[in-house]
């Protein structure tokens, strides 16, 4: 699993590192069953401390997105293909996607402009797939 990170960025490395993950899962790149790196090989390959990768995957845990055994390490647990999240989940990525699609707004893009971003963001992810999950179609 190739992932960049911004060390001086101004996101939090923890976070970057989850979204990086979710990114992945959303493109097929990761996919439920998938095992991630343990988080002593994630930190020293990318040369970060290794809570810092505890705290992004104990993140994408309390998220439902990977779950973490002891004998197993870290395991995809949901990707496109899973099905409709439950009700609690949904409100929570309404909450998120309102304070992105503020932020936006507050500085200035238009609504036709931030819904091309969206849809340009959306197309990279479903790009190339024929799941019809990640298309947005029926699989019947």
């Amino acid at each position: 699993m190739l992932l960049s990170l911004e060390v001086d960025g101004a996101v939090p490395l923890y976070q970057q590192l989850r979204d990086r993950v979710v990114e992945a899962i959303a493109s097929g790149a990761l996919r439920r069953g998938d095992s991630l790196p343990a988080t002593r090989q994630l930190a020293a390959d990318l040369g970060i401390n290794m809570h810092t990768v505890n705290k992004a995957y104990d993140l994408l845990r309390q998220e439902g997105l990977i779950r973490l055994g002891r004998r197993t390490g870290a395991v995809v647990s949901r990707d496109p293909a899973s099905g409709p999240p439950a009700a609690g989940e949904i409100a929570q990525w309404e909450q998120q996607a309102r304070t992105m699609l503020a932020e936006a707004v507050a500085k200035g893009l238009s609504p036709l402009e931030t819904l091309r971003g969206c849809q340009a963001i959306l197309d990279d992810f479903t790009a190339g797939s024929r799941d019809p999950a990640l298309l947005g179609e029926s699989a019947s």
